[in-house]
């Protein structure tokens, strides 16, 4: 049995990124903040129980945090039907799972966000497991997540793949390494100042090198 293959699901293996940033956008504005849509984007893959603060300041989080966050789930849910996978993403887990990696989904988001994930990427009986916000207290760029798939691995050897800083950064509290993709919308520069031992620019050119990585094997 390989090294787990602990996989984040928003950015990486499907395309969400710009959608949650619109519907944060929206939820912010529902509240009269305006922010620019660029910088909404630079803390997706962030978690939505820090994002408020870092965007804003703490007493916009202590007095709309919630009800913000309310708000960005109902507006995501308007779009969720829009996302699709990237290409080679359900591939990918299916070259993992041949070279004998358990494949653990890791995402804070809710329940049935996962849950039309796991159907967008026919992804049910090719993972070992998933997480959801259930399985944390607290999200990204702090390490519950990454700690939470590994409990579900059942191992402390694993390998992160994901397309965010926040990705890294929580791989790395962990004590674990992260190959990135640039599917997220981040930069090269970003993701290897991060700590990303690999990035590659897309989930199909990875699939491609995927024999040169540390999931190789």
């Amino acid at each position: 049995m390989g090294a787990a293959a602990i996989l984040d699901v928003d950015g990486t293996l499907v395309d969400t990124n710009y959608q949650h940033a619109i519907a944060w956008y929206r939820a912010f504005r529902r509240h009269d903040i305006v922010l620019p849509v660029w910088r909404v984007h630079r803390h997706i893959g962030m978690g939505g129980d820090q994002l408020v603060a870092a965007l804003t300041d703490e007493q916009t989080e202590n007095d709309h945090g919630d009800s913000i966050r309310d708000a960005e789930k109902d507006l995501y849910m308007e779009l969720i039907e829009e996302v699709e996978p990237f290409e080679g993403a359900s591939e990918l887990i299916d070259d993992l799972r041949s070279r004998e990696h358990p494949v653990v989904l890791a995402s804070s988001a809710k329940r049935e966000e996962v849950e039309h994930y796991l159907d967008l990427l026919d992804a049910r009986e090719l993972v070992s497991d998933w997480t959801t916000s259930a399985d944390v207290e607290k999200t990204k760029p702090n390490p519950d997540l990454v700690c939470a798939a590994l409990e579900k691995a059942e191992t402390d050897d694993a390998v992160m793949i994901g397309d965010t800083p926040w990705d890294v950064k929580a791989a790395k509290g962990a004590g674990v390494e992260t190959i990135t993709v640039l599917t997220g919308g981040f930069s090269e520069q970003e993701l290897t100042d991060a700590g990303a031992i690999a990035v590659y620019e897309s989930v199909a050119a990875l699939r491609d090198d995927l024999d040169q990585t540390p999931l190789g094997g």
